[in-house]
């Protein structure tokens, strides 16, 4: 009889160790899809989610979604700060000489209609911003559409000869030399070719324009089958003060360019999933790398 009841009793014991390591692992499990699920919405940059549960772990992960989005929102404020920043000024430089040199013109008209200002060299100024500020707009037009991507599976060293090779001219012009090298096999991107094809192209050649005579552009399989590809160049560095802002539209380093290639060029990359960033700029090199998930 006492031996019944001990081999019940150890019975039960080990039955509710049993379930207690199950619902442990269970729960854990749980946990860890949570966690992954949240890390795969935070790379997409999709925060709108909130798990509902009100455990311990549950309060930690909303109280994670909370930081990144107060981070979110202030960085996009900064953006649009500098961007509305960045517009004004553009638009009053062209737009305050044609109503300073309106107004004048108008002034120095006598009852005649004579003017002692030369007109015809006052309209010309005025027809000269009236276009670049056309121009201008248009520019922005075109940061603005950027296109959905149409994929295909793109054999990476095809490409890449494809993009060195159409600029070999130009290359060759600033004695410079554009390389690539891959640093694993067979490596196949699903993208849209002409929209990736105008991202290398654009770095490639502000390189040339920074004054670079080697240009490598290097490709790898990284972690979670990602597809990394660095482009490294030996010219001038960007300077530190603006490393943050290359990405700004219409933010620019060169007397001559419109300052969008390098934005168009991280909407194309977040179109595809992707993304875009200055790795390093020191008086070393320039290293630009590319993430395809």
């Amino acid at each position: 009889m006492t031996f019944t009841i001990w081999h019940i009793v150890g019975t039960a014991v080990i039955v509710a160790i049993i379930v207690a390591i199950i619902v442990a692992f269970y729960t854990r499990h749980k946990d860890i899809k949570k966690v992954a699920y949240m890390m795969d919405a935070l790379e997409d940059g999709e925060l709108n989610f909130r798990f509902q549960e009100k455990s311990k772990f549950n309060r930690t992960l909303n109280r994670i979604r909370t930081i990144f989005e107060r981070q979110r929102q202030a960085h996009e404020q900064d953006s649009w700060t500098k961007l509305i920043r960045v517009l004004t000024h553009e638009i009053m430089n062209t737009v305050s000489p044609i109503a300073s040199l309106s107004d004048a013109m108008a002034k120095s008209m006598d009852e005649n209609g004579q003017s002692e200002l030369d007109v015809k060299s006052g309209l010309e100024t005025i027809s000269d911003s009236s276009r670049n500020l056309i121009e201008f707009v248009q520019t922005y037009r075109q940061l603005s559409g950027v296109a959905r991507p149409v994929r295909k599976a793109l054999v990476l060293k095809e490409l890449m000869d494809q993009v060195i090779s159409l600029n070999s001219e130009i290359t060759a012009s600033y004695g410079a030399v554009c390389t690539y090298r891959p640093l694993d096999a067979d490596l196949l991107i699903y993208a849209d070719e002409g929209q990736i094809s105008q991202i290398l192209i654009n770095l490639i050649k502000n390189a040339l324009q920074a004054g670079a005579k080697h240009i490598d552009i290097t490709a790898k399989m990284g972690h979670d089958d990602e597809v990394i590809i660095q482009v490294a160049n030996d010219g001038d560095p960007i300077p530190v003060s603006s490393q943050e802002q290359i990405f700004i539209p219409f933010f620019t380093t060169k007397k001559e360019g419109t300052g969008i290639g390098l934005s168009i060029s991280r909407q194309i990359m977040r179109n595809h999933n992707g993304s875009i960033e200055l790795l390093q700029s020191d008086n070393t090199q320039t290293v630009f790398e590319l993430r395809f998930r």
